[in-house]
């Protein structure tokens, strides 16, 4: 589905950040359906938090609700088969999305990344978040992950519902009943955006259309700082004509060291051109989100080389003012937690870092390069 959606007005949004915040809000919708819940998360690993949501959907099903479920083939991995079947055996229906096997070779790479879930057609929740205790009650250094959800009521829902169809139908060659009619909920303009892999790269398309006609500031908080080559000259070039850019990247915690070595090859030409640099500290920065002037936006997407080339994605797009303003103050909140990357001391890091910067960045490279 190459489909562009468009701007839907009426809607109410709630920004909620941390497991701690939107997990029971998610749970609660759960338990209060009626007549569907779609699921699709890239990771789900079974544990305490799947276990709450594997209660309440069993349940839900037990009700007579419909329920599906579309599960990444590399994400849910750590998803025990046990949990699998008690899925199952209460009505619920899981589907996998391109199951791993050695016979498909780069196809392995082509992931479903988005994070949707869609209650009675009516509430939807989107963000970056996974089903799994690291953005829960995880005990290691650096966690639970630093995560942000959005909670929509609205006439976008009917948009959300259509993406994840889409796919339902593509994995099983069965349709669900479409998106219907949604009530105004609120004042909020809210759009759907997308990435398709290679074929379909709205998500990007868009940001690059607002960092290009920005005037006052662009902030962009992601996991995973591997940008294409357009979007780094478009944010050297609007902190050249003075607009204020900063940038907010998970520090030294992150599930993926190499790319937070490969990541520093792109911070010299930034630096240079007067893009402020942030490393977020505390804990893993896993969170995707843009704020441009009065626009933003927020899902699963990180800009980054994998994403765009390889993933499914999903990200709303809001210019509501109220929004608007809890996000740039959630920003606000976690730049006091990160530590600024300055010109002067980028030129005084050691060899060795360096090293790992160079080796790393030219692995990121060979990897762009597998067809």
């Amino acid at each position: 589905m190459r489909k562009r959606f468009p701007w839907r007005d009426g809607n109410h949004l709630k920004l909620m950040v941390d497991g701690e915040a939107f997990f029971p809000v998610m749970l609660e919708a759960v338990s209060q359906a009626r007549h569907s819940l779609l699921l699709e998360f890239y990771l789900f690993a079974s544990g305490q938090i799947a276990d709450k949501f594997i209660t309440e959907l069993i349940a839900a099903a037990r009700r007579g609700v419909m329920v599906k479920i579309i599960l990444d083939g590399f994400g849910g991995l750590k998803f025990k088969d046990s949990d699998r079947i008690r899925l199952e055996r209460a009505g619920v229906d899981l589907v996998v999305y391109n199951p791993l096997h050695l016979k498909k070779f780069t196809r392995n790479f082509a992931r479903d990344h988005r994070k949707l879930l869609v209650v009675d057609q009516q509430v939807a929740f989107i963000g970056g978040t996974g089903i799994s205790d690291v953005y829960w009650l995880s005990e290691g250094r650096g966690c639970p992950w630093h995560e942000l959800m959005v909670r929509i009521q609205g006439p976008v829902v009917a948009d959300l519902v259509d993406v994840y169809n889409a796919l339902w139908a593509r994995c099983t060659a069965n349709r669900l009943p479409p998106g219907g009619g949604h009530a105004v909920a609120g004042d909020a303009s809210v759009r759907v955006t997308t990435v398709q892999g290679m074929y379909q790269q709205d998500i990007k398309a868009s940001f690059l259309n607002r960092v290009n006609h920005a005037e006052n500031h662009i902030w962009l908080m992601t996991a995973y700082f591997l940008p294409s080559l357009s979007v780094r000259s478009a944010l050297r070039k609007a902190a050249r004509r003075g607009v204020e850019v900063r940038l907010l990247i998970a520090g030294p915690y992150t599930d993926q060291p190499w790319v937070f070595h490969a990541s520093k090859r792109y911070y010299r030409s930034l630096l240079r051109a007067g893009v402020k640099i942030y490393e977020y500290q505390p804990r893993f920065l896993h969170a995707k989100m843009a704020v441009v002037d009065g626009w933003s936006s927020v899902g699963s997407c990180n800009l980054d080389h994998w994403n765009l080339r390889w993933n499914l994605e999903a990200n709303i797009e809001v210019t509501d003012a109220e929004f608007i303003a809890q996000a740039v103050a959630v920003l606000q909140d976690d730049i006091q937690h990160c530590e600024a990357v300055t010109w002067d001391e980028w030129q005084k890091r050691p060899w060795h870092r360096k090293l790992k910067e160079m080796l790393w960045s030219w692995l990121s490279q060979l990897v762009l390069k597998i067809r």
